[in-house]
């Protein structure tokens, strides 16, 4: 019931911050740049607002603080822990889209800087789980159901690996109107599941008030869509699908259930490798994968229904995989 109460409210949240942030960004001007080497239709949604997943970060904060009040009176913080590790990543790329906006660019913030940012951040937040508790060395491999014990330091080397990969990955599938919206939800289902297998109540709030967010989000964001997430969410985004997976100590799972963040991430870094090789050929039409589709004929809509109809197979596939983890 609890996980339904922060569903609710951080749908209700998002969705009133959504009528008044669209119309106030508008005023701001605050468009987004569209690439000029990206699909040459995509030039149309030049201007459109941009910076829109503040309104699914407030929904999810609104509804963390209501439905998991009594877990923080109960000693139980790991859930606000996960919410500003997302919350840094959130900001971050909210001082890159700022940065766009100010310069009218595509680029806002230099790699490097990002990158020494995200790495603070994760091993940061590897720590406080490790003094909390609910973080150990010892890798768990789904569906063999054994566990491989890590000295710290190499564990949190490959900790910083995922997370920083992870919220890469998750930023470069905001391509295309809502597919990092829907390939994520079902990911966020997925934690609420676990979470509530593993009697995790007060992880299972945030993940059940990041997919209320994201559902709400949906209503402005799927194709046509008339706000962009920006960097700002999808960053934080990245944040909190690595975050959740730490916090409930399976993160060898996230192969399978973001195959597709994995997907889109292998399919940019085999068409740079290969550019590079061939000294001008392209592997793919154009990278990541949701522009080589969309190059081969695919609508933004289908890429959305597909890409987030096989992470909901793999989500499903991805419990029974980690289920005996901590089995209640």
């Amino acid at each position: 019931m609890t996980y339904i109460l922060s569903f609710i409210i951080a749908f209700g949240v998002a969705a009133i911050v959504g009528q008044v942030l669209i119309p106030l960004l508008r005023r701001l001007k605050a468009g987004q740049s569209i690439k000029t080497d990206g699909p040459t239709w995509h030039m149309s949604k030049q201007g459109t607002p941009t910076m829109g997943g503040i309104m699914f970060i407030v929904g999810i904060a609104a509804a963390m603080l209501a439905a998991g009040w009594q877990q923080l009176m109960l000693g139980n913080r790991n859930h606000v822990y996960v919410f500003l590790f997302a919350l840094v990543f959130g900001v971050i790329g909210f001082l890159d889209d700022l940065e766009k906006l100010l310069h009218h660019a595509n680029e806002g913030l230099t790699a490097p800087q990002k990158f020494v940012l995200q790495l603070a951040a994760s091993i940061v937040f590897t720590i406080i789980l490790r003094r909390t508790g609910y973080l150990t060395p010892n890798l768990y491999i789904p569906f063999l159901g054994v566990e491989l014990p890590l000295p710290w330091i190499v564990y949190m080397v490959f900790a910083a690996f995922v997370m920083v990969g992870t919220v890469n990955a998750v930023n470069l599938t905001d391509g295309v109107d809502g597919l990092a919206t829907g390939v994520t939800l079902p990911v966020a289902l997925f934690y609420v599941a676990v979470s509530a297998w593993y009697g995790r109540e007060d992880v299972g709030i945030l993940a059940a008030a990041t997919a209320g967010g994201l559902a709400a989000f949906l209503l402005y964001n799927f194709h046509p869509a008339k706000v962009f997430m920006g960097d700002t969410g999808s960053l934080f985004l990245g944040g909190m699908v690595c975050g959740l997976v730490f916090a409930l100590n399976v993160p060898m799972i996230i192969p399978v259930i973001g195959l597709i963040y994995v997907a889109e991430v292998v399919s940019d870094i085999i068409q740079v490798v290969y550019f590079k090789k061939t000294h001008g050929k392209r592997f793919f039409r154009m990278a990541p994968l949701h522009h080589h589709l969309e190059m081969g004929g695919w609508s933004e809509a289908k890429l959305f229904c597909v890409f987030s109809g096989i992470t909901l197979i793999l989500c499903g596939l991805g419990f029974l995989g980690v289920m005996n983890r901590f089995p209640m």
